[in-house]
């Protein structure tokens, strides 16, 4: 074998697989169509993560934290509102309070800055091999192993293949497995604001009719200072819109689309300014209807495509880098095949219910809160007053928000795979 293990897709999900399974002993080579130094640009993503404690214990594992800790704001409380536009929040609302648990809820953190530490690490191990600009085109399964074709006119082999390429998966069409998928009447849009006074790390969900409105606290950048100069209190906007209007917002002036940010913003935090460009991202859902194939697996959005309303896309694909690192070593470590049928099914049985109870949650929260149905506004405004007010149902969603419920692999616990 070329390899141990091949994996399409050079991402953050990607990424962190290949470092878990280098940790624990195996050869990794990763195939990536896009250059490392491409995706860490300011303009390759205007997104940001909400990387749960949990995830963050997985990175401080296999050494990635200490490099993006600097570009990560802790969340120290979260408040989730819901009301029409324009109007004032209900009275009812749910606050989450990291004091409760002990530690911060997560860190927000640019998505470039995460790239940015996990491809340094890629580079510090000794048993990954970064191929780029490459991407699988082709993967032929046999009994003891797996061929895989490059774009770049390489073929290698391995016992285990893994897709982490993404939504459109090639490899997910290639291997035959199908999805359920549909695509929402919503738009996220992203943009970075400067506002005048500090966020003290409280992040904002705020639901309105058109889908909800989240307000991430980030650190500052270089050059702010503590005044609220540009740069200094700076926060990113997930702003769920209808598909419909996303466009024209898109377009809107400098002024206008600050004035836009304004009336969904409230005036808690001062005035607002955007900063940099804007970006905007179709919502869509999707899961596949199985995980794994003859010597092949999948990981991260190509098994799985989200709603954002609860911050969970990045954390789930994590999840899954650590469950198959683990299904894999362990089989490693027992003389077993890491590619065989009963490592991979091992693996499926521990990630798809997980994925499929996430997904159908922030479906189902998505439909319940974008909407201006008064009876359900009712409804799930006394639903957040009741979680606000019962202290253990409280703390039991801060440890889920955090993945600190259920079979956790050791990774997600902080330690080696």
């Amino acid at each position: 074998m070329d390899t141990d293990v091949i994996i399409g897709g050079g991402g953050m999900v990607g990424a962190t697989l290949a470092l878990a399974l280098a940790q624990g002993g195996l050869k990794v080579a990763v195939a990536d169509p896009v250059p490392p130094a491409a995706t860490v640009d300011a303009k390759f993503d205007g997104r940001v993560s909400a990387l749960s404690y949990s995830s963050v214990r997985m990175l401080d594992a296999l050494g990635v934290w200490p490099a993006l800790a600097p570009h990560a704001e802790p969340i120290v409380d979260i408040l989730v509102t819901d009301a029409p536009l324009g109007e004032a929040p209900s009275p009812f609302s749910l606050h989450f309070d990291s004091a409760e648990i002990g530690r911060p809820m997560g860190h927000i953190a640019e998505n470039r800055h995460i790239r940015l530490a996990l491809h340094a690490a890629v580079a510090r191990a000794k048993n990954v091999t970064f191929v780029s600009p490459a991407a699988l085109t082709a993967l032929s399964p046999r009994e003891a192993g797996i061929e895989a074709a490059l774009s770049n006119g390489a073929k290698m082999t391995a016992r285990l293949a893994v897709a982490a390429d993404g939504r459109d998966s090639p490899m997910r069409e290639e291997m035959g497995i199908r999805t359920i998928a549909w695509s929402y009447p919503q738009t996220g849009i992203v943009a970075t604001v400067a506002h005048e006074r500090p966020h003290n790390g409280v992040a904002y969900e705020h639901f309105l009719p058109s889908g909800p409105f989240a307000i991430l606290p980030l650190p500052p950048a270089p050059g702010g200072d503590a005044a609220g100069q540009a740069g200094a209190n700076r926060a990113s906007l997930v702003w769920t819109e209808r598909e419909d209007l996303a466009p024209a917002m898109m377009k809107l002036p400098d002024a206008e689309f600050d004035a836009e940010i304004g009336r969904r913003f409230g005036a808690h935090l001062g005035a607002v300014k955007s900063l940099g460009p804007r970006w905007s991202y179709p919502l869509r859902f999707h899961l596949a209807r199985g995980f794994v194939g003859k010597r092949f697996a999948l990981a991260g959005d190509s098994a799985h495509g989200i709603h954002p309303i609860a911050g969970q896309g990045l954390n789930l694909g994590f999840k899954d880098a650590a469950a198959l690192a683990e299904c894999a070593l362990d089989a490693a470590r027992l003389g077993l095949d890491i590619g065989g049928a009963d490592t991979l099914s091992r693996y499926e049985r521990w990630r798809r219910f997980d994925s499929v109870t996430l997904a159908a949650s922030t479906d189902a929260l998505n439909r319940l809160f974008s909407n201006d149905i008064a009876p359900l506004r009712l409804a799930r405004d006394l639903g957040l007053g009741a979680v606000d007010a019962i202290g253990p149902l409280r703390r039991l969603f801060m440890r889920h928000a955090g993945g600190d419920v259920g079979k956790l692999p050791r990774l997600l616990k902080g330690e080696a795979a």
